[in-house]
């Protein structure tokens, strides 16, 4: 098989590889059809997160055909069409039961290898699934392999930013942050009552996205707090939901949250320091709020939502690679050229 695998900062290839194969009886090998590129493969891909091995396949959002299980295996068959949240779970531990699956006791990120241990990604002809009964989901009729591969992170990821939001419908709500999960919380938002919404992000075609979903998008600067400070009375927006991960942005969000305000964090930071003071928060009477998304959870809760409603969350997809084109398009998604805001690798 052959896949899209991290060299070095800034080096991506399309590599060969040995075939992803069984390895425990409750493994599946899925052949993919589709793997997404996510903002969260930046953060080695650009050296802000350390440590992954080279000649790791790269991605965590998949959707495909099972070609072999193991004996455990009672949920699926061979054939069957499935997709994945970016993380194993096994469905049983206290974590699974409670609805965090994104902490099971027995879960490992996909896309990640270090000092030889962890899962190969999804951006290959092939990839192993470990806890496949607990981890994948077959695709429901009438839901696009599309969606359910935002489904699998992206959008399960903004729904769950949004809830976290404590969102008041009369209140305002601010996103920073419009690629794909940006946009895609901007819409659970609305899901969820809010009303009023204000986005910023510096790209434009972003910001043309995020009006299209019906709200007002500012650059990051004094248009946007202005904006806020004329439509709060003075007191900054009720809900924050920062999706960048960089210390500006948190410090964006933070400027711009009302005293007893929500902040809902889902961009993923590295860096070790906050970019604002614990007093800070203190003389706010902030909740801070984050963690990884238990996908899986949101998987069950919303495929059936997305398919009788016709959310056409698939639309956040802007543009289509073939694997072997991994380099240029990692330049595209990663430097957001021609207007990208999600790509996908297409493998049939």
């Amino acid at each position: 098989m052959r896949g899209v695998c991290y060299q070095s900062i800034g080096v991506v290839e399309w590599l060969e590889l040995p075939d992803a194969t069984l390895e425990s009886d409750r493994d599946a090998v899925v052949q993919v059809e589709m793997a997404g590129m996510c903002g969260s493969d930046l953060h080695p891909l650009f050296g802000r997160e350390k440590g992954l091995d080279p000649g790791t396949v790269m991605g965590h959002e998949f959707v495909g055909k099972i070609v072999a299980i193991g004996s455990s295996v009672r949920a699926f068959s061979v054939g069957d069409r499935v997709y994945s949240p970016f993380s194993t779970s096994c469905g049983n531990c206290f974590y699974c039961l409670g609805g965090l699956t994104s902490r099971c006791t027995l879960g490992q990120p996909i896309g990640w290898r270090k000092q030889g241990q962890g899962l190969h990604g999804a951006q290959a002809e092939l990839i192993r699934v470990p806890l496949a009964d607990g981890t994948l989901v077959r695709v429901p009729v009438g839901l696009s392999a599309e969606s359910a591969l935002l489904l699998g992170d992206n959008f399960s990821t903004g729904y769950f930013c949004a809830e976290m939001a404590n969102i008041a419908p009369n209140g305002v709500t601010a996103v920073i942050g419009c690629g794909s999960v940006g946009l895609l919380s901007i819409m659970s938002a609305q899901f969820q009552g809010a009303r009023n919404i204000v986005a910023i992000d510096p790209v434009e075609e972003r910001r043309h996205k995020a009006m299209e979903l019906g709200v007002v998008a500012f650059e990051p600067g004094s248009a946007a707090l202005d904006w806020l400070m004329q439509n709060t009375s003075g007191r900054g927006a009720d809900s924050v939901m920062e999706l960048v991960g960089l210390p500006d942005a948190q410090r964006l969000a933070y400027e711009i949250i009302r005293p007893g305000g929500t902040m809902s964090v889902i961009g993923c930071h590295s860096s070790p320091a906050f970019a604002f003071a614990p007093s800070e928060a203190y003389d706010k009477n902030l909740s801070y709020r984050t963690g990884r998304c238990p996908a899986r959870y949101y998987m069950g809760l919303l495929s059936e939502r997305v398919v009788q409603q016709k959310w056409n969350i698939g639309a956040m997809i802007t543009h289509r690679f073939q694997p072997s084109d991994c380099k240029r398009a990692y330049d595209i998604f990663a430097n957001q050229k021609q207007g990208c805001i999600k790509s996908v690798f297409e493998f049939t």
